[in-house]
């Protein structure tokens, strides 16, 4: 027997490629194969940043006795979830069935089809508390496989047709939606209720970002703000107005609750407070110790509420945070061709967290006099405040500091000090033995990061990040071409490869659309209405207004599945919602509006009651009961009027600009701008009166 991985290029898959399992990428070979001998299928899924499955890996796959077990009794595929979405996704929901719960590493057995009859995550080595060990539950399995096989067939048609039942969404829906206010205070009480008012977040450890919950919640607030809270370039958050009635349907409580969540995630220590970026969530409820590995998802996630919450409010630690976040990408997860690389381990030397963390001696040698200071900002103490050592926090505000007297309470001294205290500290982890990187790139998540930094220009007016937004997806469309206008999904050493999923194409449309607005580029436009046109071409059907995930070329998933779910990404079809009535608008297709109206309808019962699970489309109601306010700039100075426009929070819009009228899009037709410069502020087409100043153009929304 021979280990099939060597050759991927997955770095998870990399990973296992010297384990005394016979592991096969999955594909025809292992599946033809498990067919020829008859035997079960085992599929083990995970990714290169996961903690757990390198603790599996050392602890069983690694074991010769225990590999031996398992090539003798199963075809062994080894699944890399960032890689195989789509077969991730069929998976786990067969083990939340079966279980009902989920997490990684997904062991699942199938029989020769391909088809599901049991499933688990992590096994230990020896039996543990209520846990079996894996050469427990691999002799287990194999005995059933052998004594009661029609047993185990049952349960995998069972699970199949459950799979196919779960994903008929949208088939026979109504004709028509349904869109109202009180859906949007609902949603918010929903959410408020189950909101941690103490330490931000929502639910008990662990905590994740929930960056759609919070963007909602920022939504929410901002309708009832006054325009002169609202829409000022001196806006701040303890000056805020409100609109009468607003207390009583707790838009305060929402802007709270959202304010709060960025602020303790940025104090803790899920904030890589020397790096800059963000762990994938917190083991806690005071967001203090996380688990470590950086996903680029995530970053792009917190980038774009973060840039939405200085849109809203302008306090200063948000753009800082912005800045720092964008440093750690560039540093440490971009190529030389400005794309960006899947996530960093949580794990160094074979310890979680061994990078991040620090003792109070090392701070005191390496920064004598200045150690004291930085032990109070940063909660460094003797004891350490983590299994003895030391998670960085941000446990003194900069203004307690200033009260303690550091820096003759001079606020731009303070300011340098700490930078340079940072920066000393992070030469120093330079030195460290470093996580592991991920250096797969993924169309759907780059296409995340690009919007990211689009929406941090937006609301900053740094220019760096529009122009690297603009390399990044210039790259973005030149290494991931697919056959017949689409496109591949994982790029690595000059290659690309899988076919597109959704999420690839719906990220990668909203990416071009939020590119366009700060630009005026419209070839980008172009582009973002031709990969639509390959959705509705390859994952569309006619029995639902939702799209499949996997195109429909692809034959070799047991079931297409309809993602709605927005989970620690969003669902595409929850995006694509938004594109095609953007779209809808820029080309006049009231068609794809329409389709849009119905993808939403269908959701919207699931989203007024689990709005934390449906963020995406809690969101997408909100523009439906609100409206869009379509915002034409043109003239000479367009550019300098849109990003004076682009700097204000405005969620619903369709935003284009041009420095001359232009035919060819229904919104520039017949937009004149001498001798100014003009902003037209227009719905269904039909427009104001134009303005030539912002403030007042702003006046009108």
């Amino acid at each position: 027997m021979a280990n099939r991985l060597a050759k991927e290029t997955s770095p998870y898959l990399l990973q296992h490629a010297h384990n005394p399992v016979d592991w096969y990428p999955w594909g025809e070979e292992a599946l033809e194969t498990a067919k020829k001998l008859d035997r079960p299928i085992l599929v083990s899924i995970g990714y290169a940043a996961c903690h757990w499955c390198h603790v599996m890996e050392r602890e069983s796959f690694e074991n010769p006795e225990v590999a031996t077990l398992m090539n003798d009794r199963f075809i062994n595929i080894k699944v890399d979830r960032e890689e195989r979405p789509d077969i991730d996704h069929i998976y786990m929901d067969a083990l939340t069935s079966m279980t009902g719960s989920g997490g990684w590493p997904l062991n699942v057995f199938l029989t020769p089809e391909g088809r599901p009859f049991y499933g688990g995550t992590y096994y230990p080595p020896e039996a543990f508390h209520n846990l079996p060990s894996w050469t427990d539950v691999i002799l287990a399995i194999s005995k059933a496989w052998q004594e009661r096989r029609g047993e185990m067939l049952q349960q995998a048609e069972n699970l199949t047709q459950h799979l196919v039942q779960a994903n008929r969404i949208g088939e026979g829906a109504g004709s028509g939606p349904d869109f109202h206010v009180e859906q949007l205070t609902q949603m918010a009480q929903v959410l408020l209720k189950n909101a941690d008012k103490t330490d931000g977040g929502f639910g008990r450890a662990p905590k994740f970002p929930q960056t759609f919950s919070i963007a909602y919640l920022l939504r929410y607030a901002a309708r009832f703000m006054d325009k002169s809270s609202r829409f000022t370039s001196k806006r701040k958050v303890e000056s805020i107005h409100w609109k009468d009635g607003a207390f009583e349907l707790a838009a305060e409580d929402a802007l709270r609750q959202a304010l709060l969540s960025l602020d303790k995630m940025i104090e803790g220590g899920i904030y890589d407070q020397l790096g800059g970026g963000f762990a994938r969530y917190s083991t806690d409820n005071k967001w203090l110790v996380p688990h470590f590995e950086k996903m680029l998802y995530d970053q792009a996630l917190l980038v774009s509420v973060l840039a939405e919450a200085y849109q809203l409010t302008g306090k200063t630690e948000y753009a800082v945070t912005i800045r720092e976040t964008i440093g750690f990408l560039e540093r440490e997860l971009m190529s030389s061709e400005f794309g960006f690389y899947s996530a960093l381990d949580a794990d160094s030397e074979g310890e979680e967290g061994k990078f991040y963390v620090w003792e109070k001696g090392e701070v005191e040698e390496l920064l004598g006099k200045d150690a004291a200071f930085a032990c109070d900002w940063l909660g460094i103490t003797s004891e350490g405040n983590w299994e003895g050592i030391n998670i960085l926090t941000k446990s003194r505000k900069r203004q307690e500091l200033l009260e303690m007297g550091y820096c003759d309470q001079d606020q731009d001294k303070l300011n340098f000090r700490l930078e340079e205290i940072r920066q000393r500290l992070l030469e120093a982890r330079k030195s460290r033995i470093r996580p592991g990187l991920d250096d797969k790139q993924l169309v759907s998540w780059n296409a995340l990061m690009n919007s990211a930094l689009s929406k941090a220009f937006a609301a900053t007016g740094e220019e760096r990040y529009r122009r690297l937004a603009e390399e990044n997806m210039a790259w973005i469309l030149r290494v991931f071409v697919g056959p017949d206008n689409g496109i591949l999904h994982t790029y690595k050493m000059g290659k690309a490869q899988i076919p597109g999923f959704l999420d690839d194409y719906a990220y990668l449309v909203q990416a071009l659309i939020n590119l366009q607005e700060i630009t005026g580029r419209t070839e980008l436009l172009e582009e973002a209405k031709k990969l639509t046109e390959v959705i509705f071409r390859d994952f569309s059907s006619e029995d639902s207004p939702l799209f499949y995930y996997t195109n429909q070329q692809q034959t070799d998933v047991i079931v297409r599945k309809r993602e709605v779910y927005d989970g620690a990404q969003p669902s595409g079809n929850a995006v694509m919602a938004f594109n095609i009535r953007y779209l809808g608008v820029i080309f006049e297709r009231p068609d794809w509006s329409g389709r849009s109206a119905s993808m939403t309808s269908v959701m919207a019962g699931s989203a007024v009651r689990y709005p934390g699970s449906f963020g995406c489309w809690a969101m997408e109601i909100m523009g439906w009961v609100d409206g869009c306010a379509e915002i034409v700039v043109v003239g000479e100075k367009a550019d300098v009027l849109r990003n004076e426009i682009m700097a204000n929070f405005i969620p619903y819009k369709v935003l284009q600009s041009a420095t001359r009228e232009n035919p060819a899009y229904p919104l520039l037709r017949h937009k004149p701008s001498a001798p100014d410069t003009l902003i037209y502020l227009c719905q269904s087409y039909n427009c104001l009166r134009p303005e030539s100043a912002v403030d007042r153009f702003l006046e009108h929304l």
